[in-house]
C-alpha cells in the first residue's frame, strides 16, 4: 500500500495514483476499507493476468534487466519468477490470493507493507526533483512561473488523520515494513511524531525504512530507531563529483560525504541496511560510477530504485549518441573489472552478502537502458530552457561543472 504526500492511496509505491482510483483519499476513506474493497478492481485485474498500466516503471525496469519493484515483491511473497507456478502454490500467501480470486479481488487481510510520504517539507531544491516532493523548490518554481501554485498543505499535518494512520499500522497483526519518504523525512515532524508513537504503545517489530538527503542529522531519531525489528537507510546522493553541488542545489557534496560516512557506520554499528540512492540523470550518468565504487569498497548496497521518469527532459536517453557512448563505455569498464562470473541473478536486494553481484547487475542495467532506450534528445531545448531560468535565480552554471557539455547544450540555445 501506498498513501502519497496529499493523502491518496495507491495499490503500490511504485504505480502512482490509479486511474478510477483518483480522489479516493484518507480524508475520506479508512485505509482498510481502501485496501480490502476500493482496490479489488485493481487485484481482480492483475489476478487475471492483465498487463496493468500503471505498472510501466517495471515493466521498463524488466526490458533492461534491472531488477524492477515487481521482483522485489514477488520475492517477498515467496514467488520466484523463473519457477512461478509452483513457488506460487507453496507461498504462504497463496491461500489468500486464491480467496481474493474467487471473491471479485476482495480481501480479509490487512496491508503488512507500506510506503507512507509524509509530505514536501524539505530543504533542498535538486534540479531535477518535482514540486510535490520539495517545498523549498515549489516556492523557487512558483516564483520563477513555472507553477501557478504550491502544493497544499500535507495530510500528516492534521492530527486526526496522522492518528487515524497509526491505528491502523497498530490494528495490523505481522506488520513487516513501512518505508517513509518526503521531502526530506528527518525534518519532517509527522516521521518523528509517528516513531515516537509506534514505539510508546509497543509496536516495534517492523523494519523502517527511510530515505535522508544528507544534510541533517537527528540523535534523537537515531535513539527512536534502535527500538524496531530492523532499519533500511535510504542515502540519497548522485555522485561525488563537483556536478553533485548543481544536481543537489543547495547542498555541498563534501559536507554530504562526511555524513554519508556517518550514516554507513552507525548502519553498520546497528547492522541496519544502508543503501545509497541515486536517480541517473542527463546530468550524472557520466560520473555515477563514484557510487559504485564508494558502494563496493563500503560493502554498502546501491539503489537506483527506477529509470527517470519526470521531469522527462532530465532523462539520461536525452543525451546525443556521442555522450550516450561515453557513459556506456565507463560503465562497461566497470562492469568488467568488477564483475563475478557464473554468478546467478540477485533479486534479493537486501543481502549483504551479494552486494557485488548487485551492483554488477544495476551498471549493466543502465548500460542495457542508454543502448535501447529511444533517443529523447528532442528534449534537449526543454531542458536548457528550465535550467537557464533556474541559474539566473541560482547565479551558477551547469558549464561551472560540466565544461565538457557545452557544444551540445550551446547548440539547444544554452
Amino acid at each position: 500500500m501506498h498513501i502519497t504526500n496529499q493523502g491518496e492511496y495507491s495499490f503500490c509505491r511504485g504505480a502512482g495514483v490509479v486511474d478510477g482510483l483518483m480522489g479516493v483519499n484518507i480524508r475520506d476513506v479508512d485505509p482498510i476499507d481502501f485496501f480490502q474493497n476500493h482496490m479489488s478492481k485493481v487485484r481482480k485485474s492483475l489476478i487475471d493476468g492483465e498487463a496493468y498500466t500503471h505498472c510501466k516503471h517495471c515493466y521498463l525496469q524488466d526490458t533492461h534487466n534491472k531488477v524492477s519493484l515487481r521482483k522485489k515483491q514477488l520475492l517477498k511473497t515467496g514467488v520466484i519468477e523463473q519457477n512461478f507456478y509452483k513457488s506460487l502454490r507453496s507461498s504462504p500467501w497463496y491461500k489468500e490470493i486464491n480467496h481474493s480470486a474467487s471473491n471479485n479481488g476482495h480481501t480479509s487481510v490487512l496491508p503488512v507493507d507500506w510506503q507512507i510520504d509524509l509530505g514536501n517539507t524539505c530543504n533542498s531544491a535538486c534540479v531535477f526533483c518535482l514540486p510535490k516532493y520539495s517545498s523549498r523548490l515549489a516556492l523557487e518554481l512558483k516564483k520563477l512561473g513555472f507553477i501557478e501554485q504550491v502544493p497544499q498543505t500535507t495530510w500528516c499535518d492534521d492530527p486526526e488523520l496522522l492518528d487515524k494512520l497509526i491505528h491502523t499500522l497498530k490494528s495490523t497483526p505481522n506488520l513487516r515494513y513501512l518505508h517513509f519518504l518526503g521531502g526530506e523525512t528527518i525534518i519532517t515532524p509527522a516521521f518523528k511524531t509517528m516513531l515516537k508513537k509506534l514505539v510508546a504503545s509497543g509496536n516495534t517489530s517492523a523494519t523502517i525504512g527511510f530515505t535522508t538527503n544528507l544534510t541533517v542529522w537527528d540523535e534523537e531519531i537515531i535513539q527512536l530507531l534502535q527500538n524496531f525489528g530492523g532499519v533500511n537507510v535510504g542515502l540519497s546522493i548522485e555522485t561525488l563529483h563537483c556536478v553533485n553541488d548543481y544536481l543537489r542545489y543547495p547542498l555541498n557534496t563534501t559536507q554530504a560525504k562526511k555524513l554519508l560516512d556517518q550514516w554507513v557506520h552507525v548502519s553498520k554499528q546497528n547492522n541496519w541496511l544502508a543503501s545509497i540512492r541515486t536517480t541517473p540523470s542527463v546530468f550524472s550518468v557520466l560520473h555515477v560510477i563514484d557510487m559504485y565504487n564508494y558502494a563496493l569498497s563500503n560493502n554498502t548496497s546501491l539503489e537506483s530504485c527506477n529509470f527517470m521518469s519526470e521531469p522527462s527532459f532530465m532523462r539520461p536517453s536525452v543525451l546525443p549518441k556521442e555522450y550516450r557512448d561515453q557513459a556506456i563505455q565507463k560503465l562497461q569498464t566497470w562492469v568488467d573489472t568488477n564483475s563475478i562470473e557464473g554468478k546467478e541473478r540477485v533479486v534479493n536486494i537486501r543481502n549483504p552478502n551479494t552486494v557485488q553481484e548487485l551492483l554488477s547487475q544495476d551498471v549493466q542495467s543502465y548500460i542495457n537502458y542508454l543502448k535501447n532506450q529511444p533517443d529523447e534528445s528532442h528534449l534537449l531545448p526543454q531542458l536548457v530552457n528550465y535550467i537557464k531560468r533556474l541559474e539566473q535565480n541560482r547565479n551558477n552554471s551547469i558549464l561551472d561543472y560540466l565544461p565538457e557539455y557545452e557544444n551540445f547544450l550551446r547548440s539547444a540555445g544554452y
